[in-house]
């Protein structure tokens, strides 16, 4: 083979293996990162990025689900693509608006309260885009082919480093107002009455007040009595 042919051979070669590059589409996910990813720090933002595999739509929505250890109330959105809303739900949360630009990833942030105590966090993900189809980032790691390769739609991971020295679990966002107590009646000497004894004092209430009536009563039969007796004795000396 002459050295013109060697050298025709290898440029039909390159152009072939460009050609088929070029037809291998790019592997996309979704990533997750964060500054101060410690466990149990606080006050910590997560960003995701969605990559786009699609030629065609654009980025509509993104659905995460978080991991155990994070509630959707510790969960605030910070920051997304222009004209997306954030909205929690009974696993995590969601972030959807308008269609990012065809091929264009979808980038956004939320502040979480506390990270849990653990080495890693998976955050299942599910894009979807404007024509429809859903993306479901949720296998796990270990989910590989037998030869420590995936299955290319692992979720994203959050690595963790050692919580702090003396770092502690704060409390729980409360999910809701706790229920007020009951402010006792107060009486005049400033002691709330129990329930036996409001209605100990209803009844000698009660008695005071009959035993008023029956002298008014009383009172007024005796006057009668003395009118009548009155009146009888002036008939008598009449006669």
């Amino acid at each position: 083979m002459s050295r013109t042919t060697r050298r025709l051979a290898v440029a039909a070669a390159a152009a072939a293996t460009a050609v088929l590059l070029s037809a291998v589409p790019a592997a996309a996910h979704v990533e997750v990162e964060a500054d101060g990813a410690q466990a149990l720090a606080q006050d910590v933002e997560l960003t995701f990025t969605a990559e786009s595999e699609s030629a065609s739509a654009g980025i509509t929505q993104l659905r995460v689900i978080l991991p155990k250890g994070i509630a959707p109330s510790d969960v605030t959105y910070k920051d997304g693509p222009e004209g997306w809303k954030f909205a929690t739900t009974d696993d995590g949360y969601t972030v959807k608006g308008p269609a990012v630009k065809v091929g264009g990833d979808a980038e956004h942030s939320v502040v979480v309260r506390q990270l849990p105590d653990a080495k890693e966090l998976v955050f299942k993900t599910l894009q979807t885009y404007s024509d429809g189809k859903v993306d479901r980032w949720i296998e796990l790691g270990e989910s590989d082919d037998g030869h420590g390769h995936g299955h290319g739609n692992e979720a994203p991971v959050l690595e963790l480093k050692a919580a702090a020295p003396g770092a502690t679990t704060v409390s729980p966002t409360p999910s809701a107002s706790p229920t007020p107590t009951p402010t006792p009646t107060t009486t005049q000497t400033g002691v709330s009455p129990t329930p036996q004894a409001a209605d100990t004092e209803q009844d000698e209430d009660s008695g005071l007040s009959t035993g008023a009536w029956i002298g008014i009563a009383a009172a007024v039969l005796l006057v009668a009595g003395a009118v009548v007796l009155v009146v009888r004795r002036r008939g008598g000396a009449q006669q």
